[in-house]
């Protein structure tokens, strides 16, 4: 049963990704639960179950950027599966969103759910919760995450080119 504490949770890969995103900067938990609308002791149990799985190191403080690629790249859509829903007012991802948009010409959108958002399209669960919004204020980890979400829902071709686009990205951060 103490296995269970142990499994990763969808809001840990946006706090991977969101450490990622913030470069080289130093951060806290505090600093990381405000930016990302998330308690101190999500953080903190966050960094313990990516601690465990060996994507981060054992101060909790630097991803373990191949093991994290690898991990996404293989096994995001199989660990965090999702389905395009009903159209909704939301705010663009996946293939929808930049940085494949530019690459990518669809009629189909894909959005998270968010009242205040522009767009409209087919609804896309986000990862955790809390991203809408954190997203807004920080376009490096939008973009990751939506590039994670072409992973999680995308066909091959986005699937290949967020592949591509999410290890430049986060190996040379």
């Amino acid at each position: 049963m103490a296995q269970a504490k142990n499994n990763l949770k969808p809001q840990d890969i946006v706090i991977l990704l969101k450490i990622i995103a913030l470069g080289n900067q130093s951060w806290y938990h505090h600093t990381i639960a405000e930016e990302l609308g998330m308690s101190q002791s999500e953080i903190s149990q966050s960094l313990n179950r990516s601690k465990y799985a060996s994507l981060i190191d054992d101060a909790r403080k630097k991803v373990n950027k191949l093991a994290f690629v690898e991990f996404l790249l293989h096994g995001i859509m199989y660990a965090f599966p999702q389905k395009p829903g009903a159209i909704v007012r939301g705010v663009l991802t996946a293939h929808s969103a930049e940085p494949l948009n530019k690459v990518i010409q669809s009629t189909e959108k894909y959005v998270w759910p968010y009242a205040k958002g522009m767009d409209r399209g087919q609804a896309i669960e986000p990862l955790y919760k809390t991203i809408v919004e954190a997203s807004l204020k920080d376009l490096a980890l939008y973009e990751l995450l939506t590039l994670v979400d072409a992973l999680r829902v995308g066909r091959v071709r986005e699937k290949e080119l967020a592949k591509k686009e999410l290890e430049k990205r986060i190996l040379n951060a």
